[in-house]
């Protein structure tokens, strides 16, 4: 059963999503979160950079068609999904969802939990690695520009002076700590544990002071209860049509088993540690909190179904191990 209930982070972010409705930061402590909240998205994308192997990235030119296609899964088959899907039924949810909904599929790879499943499913964790890896280097560029592309008619994407400024605010502090890797590499790669927890810790903060500043402008009076169940039924939508395009359509090519993995778990994750602080930036603070919903619940649902595919692909390898072994019929 623990497959199927919230892993420890999704119950710290509910948590702080509780804390921020019922304390919410006002007045001079609000502005002191939206400061610290800054300096913790800064300092992600610091660490980000400073984590970031480029021989990693590089690499990913021995597999080309593979990594291609896993990017154009991520950046532009969710977009396509997601937009066709709004079109069909626009009243489905509220326009502040169906914002959230659409900035989910800008989003980036996840990197920990792509690799993680493509080894426990026998993939090709190589190719997983580079694949991840370059998603969200690309990521921290086209998530901004997706999302003025998208989402200018809401209002709440900007144009391309703010995205200009955003690059900046992002890609700044990536570029340094990529820069310093080789100083504080080793450094980074022996204080995971820490750096997991000043990780965690900043996009709590930041979902406070997201969440603090929503709920100051009435945000649960414009959120009804069933748009919960909806939202995950549209998630999921978009999960199982990714899921299905990256198996069938990896088969089709004539993927190996392993590099088919790489295309299903890394073509279909959506990354929440770098959407809650790219929201956060990305668009007005009254409004960011119901756009991280989206990204909240679909974290918890990719975890979900990508660790039963990953357990299903590992019994079939297993099985047909057992096959050639002679030990199986």
């Amino acid at each position: 059963m623990k497959r199927y209930l919230p892993d420890t982070f999704t119950l710290l972010l509910l948590g702080t999503v509780l804390l921020a409705t019922l304390l919410p930061a006002t007045g001079a402590f609000e502005n002191i979160m939206h400061l610290a909240s800054n300096t913790a998205i800064a300092l992600l994308f610091f660490l980000h950079g400073a984590r970031l192997s480029r021989e990693a990235a590089l690499s990913g030119f021995k597999q080309p068609r593979l990594h291609l296609l896993t990017l154009c899964c991520t950046f532009v088959l969710f977009p396509l999904l997601g937009l066709a899907l709004q079109a069909l039924f626009p009243g489905l949810l509220t326009p502040e969802l169906w914002l959230g909904v659409l900035f989910v599929c800008t989003l980036s790879s996840t990197v920990q939990s792509s690799i993680a499943f493509t080894s426990i499913a026998r993939g090709n964790v190589p190719a997983a690695i580079c694949g991840a890896t370059a998603s969200n280097l690309l990521g921290i560029v086209i998530t901004p520009v997706l999302v003025t592309l998208l989402l200018h008619r809401h209002h709440d994407g900007g144009g391309i002076e703010q995205v200009t400024g955003i690059l900046l605010q992002l890609l700044l502090p990536f570029v340094l700590g990529n820069v310093l890797r080789p100083w504080i590499g080793d450094w980074v790669l022996r204080n995971k544990g820490l750096l997991a927890v000043v990780d965690r810790g900043g996009i709590l903060l930041t979902v406070y002071a997201a969440f603090s500043a929503a709920v100051v402008q009435g945000v649960w009076h414009l959120f009804p209860p069933q748009q919960l169940a909806l939202l995950v039924l549209v998630n999921a939508i978009l999960l199982g049509g990714v899921l299905m395009l990256t198996t069938f359509g990896g088969r089709a090519l004539g993927f190996s088993r392993e590099d088919e993995i790489v295309l299903v778990f890394c073509g279909s994750k959506k990354s929440l540690a770098s959407g809650i602080p790219m929201a956060s930036v990305l668009f007005s603070s009254s409004g960011v909190g119901i756009v991280l919903l989206p990204i909240m619940v679909f974290h918890q649902m990719q975890l979900m179904l990508c660790a039963v595919l990953a357990r299903r692909y590992a019994e079939r390898a297993d099985e047909e191990e057992a096959r050639e072994a002679g030990i199986i019929a």
